[in-house]
C-alpha cells in the first residue's frame, strides 16, 4: 500500500493506530492472536502502535503472529526488541506498512519502578517520529515519564506523534498538553463498558488532525479490555 497523498499541496496523510491488546487475551480469557490481526484489518492503519505486545514473563516473547500481518496487510515490526523473542520492549511495538522507509528506531528509558519505557520509529518520508507508550499508574511517575518524553520531542528537530495507553483517569491531571496538541478520541476502557479515555495521541510539530475515532466493532469489543484508538493527520510529504 502506497502512501495517501495529496498532491496538490504535497502534503501526506496517514492513519495510526493505538491498541492496548492485553496480551491478546480477549474478554473470554482466551488468547487469540488472530482476532487482534481481524481488528488491525478492520482498522487499516499505516502505523500500529501496540502495548501489551509480549508476555510479561520468561522469555517474554511476542504474542501476534508476524507471518499472517506481513503476507495478509502487510505490516513489519520495527526493531526495538532486546530480546530475540520478543515483539517489542517493555511489550511496546511498532507496526509499519509496505511502502514506508525506516529511517530509525530507538527505545527510550523512562523513570518506573515497573517495566516501563517508550520506542520509537521515525520514517523516512514523510520525516516524522512515532513514538509508542505506555505510561505507569502512579500518577507522579507518570509525570516524570512525561517529562522525559518532553525533552525528547524540545530536541527531534521533526514532527512527533506520541500515541498509547497513558494511564490517566482524570484529564489534565498529568498536564499531557504540556507536550504538544492532545488527541483523545474517545472512552476506550473498559471494552465492555467504556468510561475511561485511557489511550490518546499528542502531536507535536507540523501536524494536522484529519479525523480520530475509538474503534468499535463487535470483534474489538472481545479481543482486549481496551478498545482501539484511531487518527487521521495530514503531514509535509517531503523527506
Amino acid at each position: 500500500m502506497t502512501p495517501r497523498e495529496t498532491p496538490r499541496r504535497n502534503r501526506t496523510i496517514l492513519r495510526l493506530a493505538s491498541y492496548n491488546i492485553r496480551k491478546a487475551v480477549g474478554l473470554d480469557w482466551r488468547r487469540d492472536p488472530g482476532r487482534i490481526c481481524d481488528v488491525l484489518a478492520e482498522i487499516d492503519a499505516e502505523i500500529v502502535v501496540l502495548q501489551e505486545a509480549d508476555k510479561r514473563v520468561g522469555t517474554r516473547e511476542g504474542v501476534l503472529p508476524l507471518d499472517r500481518l506481513a503476507q495478509e496487510m502487510g505490516y513489519h515490526l520495527a526493531d526495538v526488541s532486546i530480546r530475540p523473542q520478543s515483539h517489542g520492549w517493555h511489550g511496546n511495538a511498532l507496526l509499519v506498512r509496505d511502502g514506508y522507509r525506516i529511517a530509525e528506531t530507538r527505545r527510550i528509558d523512562l523513570p518506573s519502578v515497573e517495566p516501563r519505557g517508550a520506542v520509537s520509529v521515525r520514517l523516512g518520508a514523510p520525516s516524522l517520529e512515532v513514538i509508542g507508550v505506555h505510561l505507569g499508574l502512579n500518577g507522579t511517575m507518570r509525570r516524570r515519564q512525561l517529562a522525559v518524553l518532553g525533552d525528547h520531542v524540545r530536541t527531534a528537530g521533526h514532527p512527533v506523534v506520541i500515541a498509547g495507553d497513558f494511564n490517566e483517569w482524570r484529564r489534565g491531571s498529568d498536564h499531557v498538553e504540556d507536550l504538544g496538541q492532545v488527541i483523545e478520541p474517545g472512552a476506550s476502557f473498559h471494552a465492555s463498558v467504556p468510561v475511561a479515555a485511557l489511550d490518546k495521541f499528542i502531536l507535536c510539530g507540523d501536524l494536522r488532525p484529519m479525523s480520530f475515532h475509538v474503534h468499535r466493532s463487535p470483534l474489538a469489543a472481545r479481543a482486549s479490555d481496551h478498545l482501539p484508538v484511531v487518527l487521521e493527520i495530514e503531514t509535509d510529504a517531503k523527506a
